[in-house]
């Protein structure tokens, strides 16, 4: 087998998956319900964010607050600031790619 092949969990119970972790990409899958998010941190590579399902409520530098609907995808610069939440009642799924991977 050449591929490799990788699983994302399904269901609405909060998981923040590193599903590849290697030198070229990092490869993650989120999901959040109402009132979960990620802490404050700055972006360590560019980030591409992919909505799956839910809405995204976002806060860039210094920024108001945005709001993301599924099928959007967002592409955040290296060392932004960010606060990723959820605030509505449907569960938020999100795949995010950093490239190229961080270092250290």
């Amino acid at each position: 087998m050449i591929e490799q092949v990788f699983s994302l969990s399904r269901g609405n119970e909060k998981v923040v998956e590193k599903v590849v972790f290697d030198e070229n990409v990092h490869y993650l899958h989120m999901v959040f319900n109402q009132h979960e998010g990620l802490p404050e941190h700055f972006s360590n590579s560019n980030v591409y964010m992919t909505i799956i399902r839910g809405t995204l409520s976002i806060r860039l530098g210094d920024q108001d607050t945005a709001q993301y609907q599924a099928g959007t995808l967002l592409k955040i610069p290296y060392n932004t600031k960010m606060n990723v939440n959820n605030v509505d009642e449907e569960t938020l799924e999100l795949i995010v790619v950093k490239a190229p991977a961080p270092k250290g």
